[in-house]
């Protein structure tokens, strides 16, 4: 009789856990249909309760830190108190991002995550401001890269962010650069780590319009009009590609002549 109650037990234990598995998962799945549809509040919801069902599910803490990225790109940034709020939104999500990794080091796409939510704060509070912000996206970029898992979308984003970071100091000389610890930052690299984001992960807007602005900036016109044009053609991904496709069509008839 005992045995057959401890085995009862044991089976009710077994199932309970295999529901909550269940339910964490389908909570996981309606967050992300919800990222497609770019319903960010709908996907913190979700996300939200799966994170209260297993507060130590690296899967749902990246997605926590993509969807405070998220909410924070389409606030009002206008006034001082909106602007705090804004860098509020980012600080959470790197937050989020150290928890996954704390959790699941080995795993490019929370490295991916923390850079671009440290790129964020970087961008805000100004690149040449927060060197050991931009160090740190810089090594999480990299370590992404050595982990070399996630999948092509994962480790093209990682060159992408890492070519990103390397153009945009890049645009001040390196002697004024060096003082700040940030002398590294290479052009040339930043165009060699835009090759690779491509080639892993082909047919995104941003890739394109953001490869051939630094194009641009060495005088390579006329590789930067056919990334312009890559870009226009695009199949849309992300909610910002609508907006990046007619920049990139005003950028095409900005260098038409050069």
């Amino acid at each position: 009789m005992k045995r057959a109650f401890f085995t009862t037990i044991l089976m009710l234990f077994v199932l309970a856990v295999s529901v909550k598995s269940e339910s964490v998962s389908e909570l996981i799945t309606k967050g992300d249909e919800a990222y497609e549809k770019y319903d960010h509040k709908k996907a913190l919801e979700l996300f939200l309760k799966a994170h209260e069902a297993e507060p130590k599910n690296w899967e749902v803490l990246w997605r926590l830190s993509r969807t405070y990225v998220d909410l924070a790109e389409n606030m009002k940034a206008d006034t001082d108190e909106e602007k705090d709020k804004q860098l509020a939104q980012y600080s959470v999500a790197k937050e989020y991002a150290d928890m996954a990794i704390e959790i699941e080091p080995n795993k490019s796409i929370n490295y991916v995550r923390r850079s671009i939510a440290l790129g964020r704060v970087a961008l805000f509070k100004g690149v040449f401001s927060v060197g050991s912000v931009v160090d740190s996206v810089k090594n999480d970029c990299e370590k992404a890269i050595s982990l070399g898992n996630g999948g092509s979308y994962v480790q093209g984003v990682a060159h992408y962010i890492l070519a990103r970071t390397h153009a945009k100091l890049a645009e001040k000389p390196s002697f004024v650069r060096w003082p700040l610890g940030l002398g590294w930052g290479d052009i040339d690299v930043a165009l060699k780590e835009f090759e690779k984001a491509i080639k892993l992960y082909p047919d995104f807007v941003m890739f394109y319009f953001d490869y051939a602005k630094a194009l641009i900036s060495e005088d390579e016109y006329e590789k930067a009009r056919e990334m312009l044009n890559k870009a226009i053609s695009s199949t849309v991904k992300d909610e910002d590609d609508p907006k990046l496709k007619k920049e990139a069509k005003a950028l095409l008839e900005e260098i038409k002549n050069e």
